[in-house]
């Protein structure tokens, strides 16, 4: 088994030299605007897949891949001259799929767009059946929220703390406590040093 890294390499040699030979040595009439595309060899180095694509209609396509077949073992020898390898790999044509793929997808892509217009014309003069909103919210009043803000200027007036000049006493809603909590409870280290 080859290195992978040898297979790629003599792909892209072979996708080379086809594509050179089908336009400077390769004089059939029926092949026609022919553009390599890819090639992929085998781990074993043994049989190579070439892929193209012709410009034209399903005649034209038609004629190309005989004329590719035809002209295979001249495109054989050519690779082995070139590449110098002991063993030259089979060639195989296939027409490359990508672009018709391509083309759908288009194709779907721009339905698709006339889909999204013709539904923004239809919603142009539409109006909601309910509200514009159909989540419920609770509601608030004006004089709840002023009498929220009161109690938390209230609360934040009244939590001052204050500290003794030494210290080490604390007066106010955190009294005994020095963690942060202000549930009342002193702190386990204020009760140790109460007792």
């Amino acid at each position: 088994m080859a290195d992978p890294a040898r297979a790629r390499r003599l792909a892209v040699r072979i996708r080379q030299i086809v594509s050179a030979t089908i336009e400077m040595q390769i004089k059939d009439p029926r092949l026609g605007m022919v553009t390599i595309t890819d090639a992929r060899v085998t781990s074993d180095l043994r049989e190579a897949t070439v892929f193209y694509t012709v410009y034209g209609d399903a005649t034209e396509v038609e004629e190309s891949a005989r004329a590719l077949a035809s002209a295979t073992g001249v495109l054989r020898s050519t690779v082995g001259k070139q590449t110098g390898i002991k063993f030259v790999p089979t060639l195989t044509f296939i027409a490359d799929i990508v672009p018709d793929t391509a083309r759908e997808l288009e194709e779907a892509l721009e339905r698709v767009r006339h889909a999204d217009a013709e539904l923004a014309r239809a919603r142009e003069g539409a109006e909601y059946a309910g509200d514009a909103d159909p989540y419920r919210k609770p509601a608030v009043d004006e004089d709840d929220e002023d009498a929220e803000r009161d109690d938390d200027l209230a609360v934040d007036a009244g939590d001052e703390l204050t500290a003794d000049p030494v210290g080490d006493a604390v007066t106010g809603p955190a009294a005994g406590r020095r963690d942060g909590f202000e549930d009342g409870r002193p702190s386990a280290a204020a009760q140790r040093s109460a007792s």
